[in-house]
């Protein structure tokens, strides 16, 4: 039995963490968040409107929920107010939650993009160059050097933000220039060289500096691409269980290049360039991914094992630690409807398709 509280509760980032636990019917889920028409949607057992984590009064209002409540523990799905809150960690432990979460530095380190790609540079990780574009001339020069045959860059936005924030591949340097300008962002954007649409993510949780767990997800195709001029959502609309060698070495580099004792959560972001490596493009720290349902209704309840940790010091126990999911496992979303856990096989057997479409054809 225990005792959760869950920060940005029905947000999407919550969501899913919230469903993995209620499949322990003696957690008590508690729900806290900002927008009181995400927190009605919030499946918690109960449900508290504080104000945003950047409000003055949050930090008050916080601590009188936990001190109310005598949670066994404390979580957080937004790197953002996790790193404000930490700024009163002291006070948030004599409430009674508890916490499994790096050090304020690590988390410092992995909101900010340039921060990371310094850090998986200086450990000899394979990462796509990097420019800071600070003006005009840096631009030029991002386009000169970094340019593909094609003369394309990937512009991004280096501050806080997921959904591929700011994203942009372009060989046009007055279109690069607009939409830097109209964000006001000189200074707070990167230029990267160009990478395949190929990504893949690990997900991970460390205690004390060791590996607990960590399962591997391709995504097959973002819910919404259209919508994005990078055609990067943020939002994963087929995902796929899959494991690599290559990737876990990868994974497990860049883990250690942040953080000497990696302790929480940590989501290695990578995406594959023309010559078949994945590079790390950002860690997404101490917090799930929003499909993490998917591994949970696959047998693998990532939130469960972090909430035992936590609560009850008991460690998830497997022969095997890293991708005990079996590969091929697909998760299916899309907006208003449910997500669907399958296999290409079962939708080739439903849909009465023969053998021969491949996986690009579906």
């Amino acid at each position: 039995m225990a005792k959760i509280v869950i920060a940005a509760a029905g947000s999407a980032q919550s969501n899913g963490v919230i469903n993995c636990l209620l499949k322990d019917p003696s957690n008590t889920i508690i729900g806290l968040g900002s927008d009181m028409y995400e927190l009605s949607h919030c499946n918690a057992h109960k449900k508290y409107l504080i104000p945003h984590s950047t409000k003055p009064d949050y930090k008050e209002n916080l601590l009188s929920v936990l001190n109310a409540e005598k949670a066994d523990m404390l979580h957080f799905q937004h790197d953002l107010e996790l790193s404000i809150a930490l700024k009163f960690q002291k006070e948030i432990e004599e409430t009674g939650a508890k916490m499994l979460v790096p050090y304020y530095e690590t988390i410092d380190t992995c909101v900010y993009k340039y921060k990371s790609w310094l850090k998986f540079k200086a450990a000899g990780i394979t990462v796509p160059e990097n420019i800071v574009i600070n003006n005009e001339d840096d631009l030029k020069r991002s386009f000169r050097e970094l340019g593909d045959e094609e003369g394309k860059i990937w512009l991004r936005s280096m501050s806080i933000g997921g959904g591929g924030k700011g994203s942009l591949p372009t060989n046009d340097f007055a279109e690069a220039c607009e939409w830097i300008s109209k964000r006001d962002a000189w200074g707070d954007f990167l230029a990267a060289e160009m990478l395949t649409p190929k990504s893949i993510t690990w997900l991970s949780i460390w205690y004390n500096g060791e590996l607990v767990v960590a399962q591997t997800r391709k995504r097959n195709s973002w819910t919404h691409s259209t919508l994005s001029p990078s055609g990067v959502t943020g939002v994963t609309k087929v995902g796929e269980t899959c494991s690599s060698a290559l990737v876990d070495e990868i994974a497990m580099k860049s883990v250690k290049a942040v953080s000497n004792v990696p302790n929480g959560i940590y989501g290695v972001d990578m995406t594959y360039d023309k010559k078949g490596i994945p590079n790390p493009t950002e860690i997404n720290i101490s917090r799930f991914f929003t499909t993490v349902q998917f591994f949970a209704e696959a047998g693998l309840n990532m939130p469960k094992i972090l909430k035992d940790i936590i609560v009850h010091n008991q460690f998830f126990e497997t022969p095997k630690k890293i991708n005990p999911l079996p590969d091929g496992l697909l998760w299916l979303r899309g907006m208003d409807r449910e997500p669907k856990l399958t296999t290409l096989q079962q939708i080739k057997e439903e849909l009465n398709i023969p053998d021969i479409v491949s996986v690009s054809s579906l």
